[in-house]
């Protein structure tokens, strides 16, 4: 708790004007308590027993007087508190949102945004209670602890003795207790935060969870999830009201002794009744201050947990950052380079290695390879979202590192896969590539990214509001938006991560268009899995396990004969309509498929006529580890899904990703083996399927077909490549 009001009254500091007023407001309440108190003793000892009536009415109208100044005094102290605490609290909620805006993508990547988002709620809740509330008390008892304690010995020093000899038993409880109700306050605190992301996660969920009955497991983790909080949360409850109670135990005794031992003495004339009842009414004083010490240790003791995450975030440290001097990057005029570059997120296994390119200003680059090869990784170290463990990367000769962040990115316009959206208008959202842009200017980017017409036919045009994550606007009109956004920038490399693969194939097509005469005049870099886009490309580095292994136009690498060769045989033959509704694939194409590479052409067109197709929506279970309901072997045509083995904890871990040209499940047609993985859709997924029945029916007809399959269910039944 010391250590929480240490960084509780740091954030006071810039507030001192305020602060001396209120500790003047708080004198100002203890200097009536003592008054109030004192006159008993004056009242009855002088007034009364003197029966001097004109004293007693100089009294009681003096107390009115003083009443009213400390109730004004309590008004405006009243204000500052809200003023301050007020003023606090955004000056933290600003240092946290402005040091997130800081922190790297590594945090982001790796922290729940429900457990933020509890920081800026549940833990700055708490602080704000010790900001207003705690902290007052705490200060006004601890000062009229020592200035009743003072009293009691002027009053009587035998009496005082007693009570200050007894105070120590008031304080055994908070000693003890009030460490493990520190500790427990944290785990709270964190337990909140875990739930919070959990009901995140279940609403950004909902459509799945509906679509696959997930309600009754859904519930029933959130129990268990519940009844772990629930024990933290008693224990720590318990904990808290100990700390409070058992003060107030120790000094209702205390009370009780002193009251008998003065009652004794003034029995004896050793002690006038004025004194008994003054000294009395001090001793209530002083029990209601330890009273309001030990009131405002649960907050405060809630406050020590939120203060704890709290700096926990604002000591995190940003893995990329600027170097004291850092300059501003002409545009890129010659090359952009990778010299030696290694790179890992977790340091356990590398996600680059050592891996060397240079790539002409003005020219257009293709990044591929499979999922987890390191081409998107490539592109976030060309963005400086991350730095490498060694080599470098250069711009026109010049490290990065030794740039500043905003002139790098500055010169840089990037579109994802998934382009966010601020829930704000259209207009907004394109400058916000710009903020300095104006309007002609973004209307000016909306046409060169060809979604300006559409703009301008919408009831309030530019001023449009896009829903939140752009959720009023369809997929190709969202990425149009996002080119518009990159392109306000006027950017010398425009990097593209994926900007396509959600998008049906007539939307692509157009967006493709779009993205290449944009891409004229500048240096293009575009991360993508889907080879037919990188035709014209005048570069393609292809990489494989962190490492660049082939580079060259696609000619070039299709006569190579390497892996480049095997993902663009890997992707044809599948045929996907303008519309995205449907797909076919060609009868050579299922020679790819090790079981089927031996089949005769007549079977092969026959099996190929009896896949369906199926359209699935981005982030949807299609097969669930352990089941053997479904009974289909699948072929992506377009998209890309996760590969997730259920951990001893119940987690899933993601083992691999599988995308166009991938397939899943043909062992499970033949026998009633549980699926060994659970598939989920990354992005909106186009398959081919066969079920096991039209399936069966056809190898009646070729024995050797079923040979091949139990070999193949032998030899594969534990491995990762495919999946059943």
């Amino acid at each position: 708790m010391l250590s929480a009001l240490r960084v509780i009254l740091e954030y006071l500091r810039p507030y001192r004007v305020e602060v001396w007023l209120l500790l003047g407001g708080l004198l100002i309440d203890l200097a009536w308590t003592v008054l109030f108190g004192m006159s008993f003793q004056f009242v009855i000892d002088e007034a009364i027993a003197k029966r001097d009536e004109t004293l007693l009415w100089t009294v009681l109208i003096g107390l009115v007087a003083a009443a009213l100044l400390t109730a004004v005094a309590a008004v405006g102290r009243d204000y500052l508190y809200a003023r301050v605490g007020t003023s606090v609290m955004n000056d933290l909620r600003q240092q946290m949102f402005d040091h997130l805006q800081q922190l790297s993508a590594n945090f982001y990547s790796k922290m729940q945004i429900g457990d933020i988002m509890s920081r800026f709620s549940t833990d700055l809740s708490a602080v704000q209670n010790a900001v207003i509330l705690a902290i007052p008390e705490t200060i006004l008892g601890t000062l009229g602890l020592l200035t009743i304690s003072t009293l009691l010995f002027i009053f009587s020093w035998q009496l005082a003795l007693v009570t200050v000899l007894g105070l120590p038993l008031a304080l055994i409880g908070p000693h003890f207790l009030g460490p493990r109700a520190e500790r427990d306050s944290y785990l709270v605190r964190h337990e909140e935060a875990k739930i919070a992301s959990t009901v995140q996660e279940n609403v950004s969920a909902q459509p799945v969870v509906r679509a696959f009955s997930l309600a009754p497991l859904q519930i029933r983790g959130f129990r268990r999830q519940l009844h772990g909080f629930y024990k933290i949360s008693l224990r720590f409850n318990v904990l808290t009201y100990l700390v409070e109670r058992t003060p107030n135990l120790a000094f209702l005794l205390l009370q009780i002794t002193v009251f008998g031992f003065g009652a004794v003495k003034c029995f004896r004339g050793e002690l006038t009744i004025g004194s008994l009842v003054a000294f009395s009414m001090f001793i209530g004083y002083l029990s209601a201050y330890v009273t309001s010490l030990t009131r405002v240790m649960p907050p405060l003791l809630l406050a020590a947990g939120g203060v704890k995450r709290i700096q926990e975030l604002l000591d995190t440290r940003a893995q990329v950052a600027e170097v004291p001097g850092a300059h501003t990057l002409p545009k890129l005029q010659r090359t952009l380079a990778f010299e030696g570059v290694s790179f890992s997120y977790s340091g356990e296994h590398k996600n680059l290695d050592t891996v060397s390119f240079t790539i002409r200003g003005g020219s257009s680059v293709a990044i591929v390879g499979g999922s987890g090869s390191g081409k998107s990784t490539a592109l976030a170290l060309i963005a400086r979202f991350y730095d490498p463990d060694s080599g470098k990367v250069t711009l026109d000769g010049q490290d990065l590192r030794s740039a500043s962040l905003a002139g790098l990115r500055g010169q840089m316009g990037i579109v994802f896969q998934e382009s966010f959206l601020f829930n704000t208008s259209i207009r907004e959202n394109i400058r916000s590539g710009h903020p300095t842009a104006s309007d002609e200017e973004v209307e000016a980017a909306a046409r060169a990214a060809e979604i300006h017409e559409l703009i301008v036919s919408l009831p309030d045009g530019y001023d449009t509001i896009v829903g939140e994550r752009g959720g009023r606007l369809s997929g190709g009109q969202r990425q149009r938006v996002a080119i518009a956004r990159a392109i306000v920038r006027d950017p010398a490399i425009l990097l593209l991560d994926e900007a396509t693969s959600a998008l049906d194939p007539t939307t692509e097509a157009a967006i493709n268009g779009t993205l290449e005469r944009l891409g004229r005049s500048r240096t293009v870099i575009s991360v993508t899995h889907r080879l037919a886009a990188t035709v014209h490309a005048d570069q393609i580095l292809v990489f494989e396990r962190g490492r660049l292994v082939e580079q060259g136009s696609s000619d070039e690498l299709l006569a190579l004969g390497g892996l480049y060769r095997r993902l663009w045989s890997k992707q044809q033959g599948l045929v996907v309509s303008d519309d995205g509704a449907r797909a076919v694939i060609e009868p050579e194409r299922l020679r790819a498929v090790p079981v089927l590479s031996s089949l005769a052409d007549g079977l092969l067109g026959r099996l190929a006529q009896m896949f369906l197709s199926e359209r699935v929506p981005e982030d949807s279970r299609v097969l669930l580890e352990g089941d053997t309901t479904v009974e289909k072997f699948y072929i992506i045509a377009r998209g890309k899904v996760a590969v997730l083995k259920r951990q001893p904890d119940g987690s899933d871990l993601q083992v691999a990703t599988l995308q166009d040209g991938d397939h899943f499940g043909e062992v499970a047609l033949l026998k009633d083996t549980p699926r060994n993985a659970t598939i989920r859709t990354l992005t909106p997924c186009i398959f081919l399927t066969l079920q096991r029945r039209q399936f069966n029916e056809l190898i009646q007809s070729d024995p050797r077909l079923r040979s091949q399959f139990n070999t193949v269910s032998e030899l594969r039944g534990t491995a990762t490549q495919t999946f059943s």
